[in-house]
């Protein structure tokens, strides 16, 4: 298979047909071989217009999706990203090619493991891939100017927008009400002057993160 081709082709009808304008993000997407960071069983499909599960709940995002949150972020090279949930680390390695630097969290010991081999391979040497509890972060090395979460959340932790800096934007994807498929929604939050505010950007579905599923509501 032509993955050269294949990317080129997913970013000309997936990504500019989708108002994906911003050209920092089209050229990422156009250079980072997706194929990379996926089993060689899924290679053959890196670069359809679905999401891929890669195991433990993760995926790689469906492409437009990943590349239109990317830039509602409005990355610049001087920000500093968490990602949570990194999975093999595609989108990781993506939001570094333009970030100054990348901290990526990983609950699950594989993928923690395939992602930093993956960021080796790639020479991806801004990306810093942990292990540890995604709803936590790593407010250590905070804050964030963008935080960028790799699946659906129907409870955004408040630890992670208490690791938001001061004007920087967090990016989710807040799945549809249960039993009524296709209403999930792109979701920015901006923290100014303390103050965070949440904006509904366009429609999208991707898997939930099992970390982040909803509670259980009980009623007696």
């Amino acid at each position: 298979m032509d993955f050269a081709r294949a990317r080129h082709n997913m970013v000309e009808s997936q990504i500019r047909t989708n108002k994906v304008t911003d050209t920092l993000v089209v050229d990422v997407l156009d250079a980072l071989p997706r194929e990379a960071f996926v089993p060689d069983s899924l290679k053959n499909l890196a670069y359809i217009d679905e999401d891929l599960m890669v195991g433990a709940g993760r995926i790689l995002m469906e492409p437009m999706v990943m590349a239109r949150l990317m830039q509602s972020a409005a990355i610049e090279e001087t920000d500093l990203a968490l990602v949570i949930a990194a999975a093999t680390g595609y989108e990781a390695a993506a939001i570094a090619k333009i970030a100054s630097a990348v901290v990526a969290i990983e609950s699950d010991i594989d993928l923690h493991r395939s992602a930093m081999e993956h960021m080796a391979e790639q020479g991806a040497d801004t990306v810093t891939v942990l292990k540890g509890d995604l709803a936590k972060g790593h407010p250590g090395q905070g804050p964030y100017d963008v935080i960028f979460i790799n699946g659906a959340a129907a409870e955004l932790p408040t630890a992670l927008v208490d690791q938001l800096a001061d004007g920087g934007r967090l990016v989710y994807i807040k799945p549809g009400s249960e039993g009524i498929p296709g209403t999930g929604k792109a979701m920015l939050l901006s923290k100014i002057d303390g103050v965070v505010s949440e904006t509904e950007l366009f429609d999208a579905n991707v898997p939930a993160l099992p970390e982040f599923a909803a509670k259980p509501h009980f009623s007696f």
